[in-house]
């Protein structure tokens, strides 16, 4: 009799547990799809956001021109250059959007070759010399190797990295600030770091700088233009190579990102 009743002590000790972890399994997974849910509604807002105040500016200024404004020689130029900056910027989210759900998805195929990335930052510092000179910040290229640095990587999408880094160095950066980029060796790998001396990044916003549409200062980064996409893209891109990206900042003191590449052999 007792063997039977310890039997049956064990027996619903067992299910016990099994009922237990089923339970516990299924909170997470109905947590798992809160948060996923909160996910798509916090997305599907900042999509709507983002693209309402293009619209809306296209709109006034396309009114304005309609009720007589085309007529007047002051305002037609004008508020059609002003239109056409607007739907750039629209084309420009649609665009990173398209890149991020093609990178996620893996429909964008990495095309790999062997290339000089030392070459590479001269060209990035070239695209954004003109908008670094406007805004007085000096592109530094530190201790920049006297011969090639060669990795495999995708060339396109690297190029893509690194100048969404530097034009990100130079929009948030002081008057007179600088862009550094540094390469590192570590044998099977290049480093690769973006530094600014900018106005830097609060440590409770770091861990969400690689979010879409995350900005730290919210109108600041709007009157900058941009996307709120490019970091990540960044990150996409970077991920997508297999590799590692990070980021260290202080407020008031400066942004830098490092990333790392696989070194050619």
């Amino acid at each position: 009799q007792d063997e039977k009743i310890s039997a049956n002590v064990n027996v619903i000790s067992d299910v016990r547990q099994e009922v237990e972890e089923w339970a516990k399994t299924q909170t997470r997974e109905i947590e798992r799809l809160k948060d996923l849910e909160r996910y798509r509604k916090e997305f599907v807002g900042n999509v709507s956001h983002e693209l309402k105040t293009p619209i809306f500016n296209i709109q006034g200024y396309i009114l304005t021109l309609l009720e007589g404004g085309i007529d007047d020689p002051k305002i037609n130029k004008l508020y059609l250059q002003r239109t056409e900056k607007s739907i750039d910027r629209m084309i420009s989210i649609v665009e990173d959007l398209e890149s991020i759900t093609r990178l996620e998805s893996g429909e964008l195929k990495l095309r790999m070759e062997k290339f000089d990335v030392v070459r590479l930052v001269e060209e990035v510092f070239d695209m954004e010399q003109m908008m670094a000179a406007e805004r007085k910040i000096s592109l530094e290229f530190v201790q920049k190797p006297d011969r090639p640095v060669y990795v495999i990587a995708d060339r396109k999408r690297i190029t893509e990295v690194l100048s969404n880094l530097t034009n990100n160095g130079i929009k948030y950066n002081r008057k007179k600030g600088a862009v550094r980029v540094s390469l590192y060796d570590f044998d099977d790998h290049i480093m690769l770091e973006v530094a600014d001396t900018g106005i830097g990044i609060d440590k409770k916003d770091l861990p969400r700088v690689f979010e879409r549409f995350y900005r730290v200062d919210k109108s600041r980064s709007r009157e900058q233009g941009g996307t709120g996409l490019g970091l990540s893209i960044v990150k996409h891109i970077i991920e997508a190579h297999k590799q590692t990206i990070n980021v260290k900042s202080k407020a008031d003191e400066g942004t830098t990102f490092t990333f790392t590449l696989e070194k050619a052999g």
